[in-house]
């Protein structure tokens, strides 16, 4: 007869095997909507599917209302220079994180929506960006690297 530690064992083992980092932290939250605003604060690494090299995003409070300001700044390759663009977002009530994202600081250039993954601890979001210029969409993976001092 197995014992409950063998047993548990097994199904960690399991999962493990299926891909899964862990068993789900109940202390993890589930959605976006239950992640603290300052967990959002600091810098992320933006990768998009089909685009060359990461983008370095930092983020904090928006002065004016409950969501986050911050800059995405994309770095150069041999061809292109590095640009900055502004960000401004909020996470929405279907607990999306949706940032809008603009180069001149008027019009939006990029839509940005993604959810928050389990089991990411609040450190990892999956979704899609969009060009407003062209429409074009790029799925994007956004993890967080460095935390705000004093923050989450």
């Amino acid at each position: 007869m197995k014992t409950m530690a063998t047993i548990a064992a097994a199904l960690f083992a399991a999962a493990l095997a299926a891909g899964c980092a862990a068993p789900h932290d109940p202390n993890c939250p589930a959605d976006a909507r239950e992640l603290p605003l300052q967990a959002l604060y600091g810098q992320w690494d933006a990768r998009f599917d089909d685009l060359p090299g990461a983008a370095v995003v930092q983020l904090g409070k928006h002065p004016e209302y409950a969501g986050v300001r911050g800059t995405i700044t994309r770095r150069a390759d041999t061809s292109t220079k590095t640009t900055v663009a502004q960000l401004a977002g909020d996470v929405d009530d279907e607990g999306a994180l949706s940032i809008d994202e603009s180069l001149d600081g008027r019009a939006i250039s990029g839509v940005w929506s993604g959810t928050l993954q389990p089991g990411a601890c609040g450190r990892e979001f999956r979704g899609t960006w969009r060009d407003a210029a062209t429409e074009r969409t790029h799925p994007f993976v956004l993890r967080k690297t460095v935390a705000q001092e004093g923050k989450p």
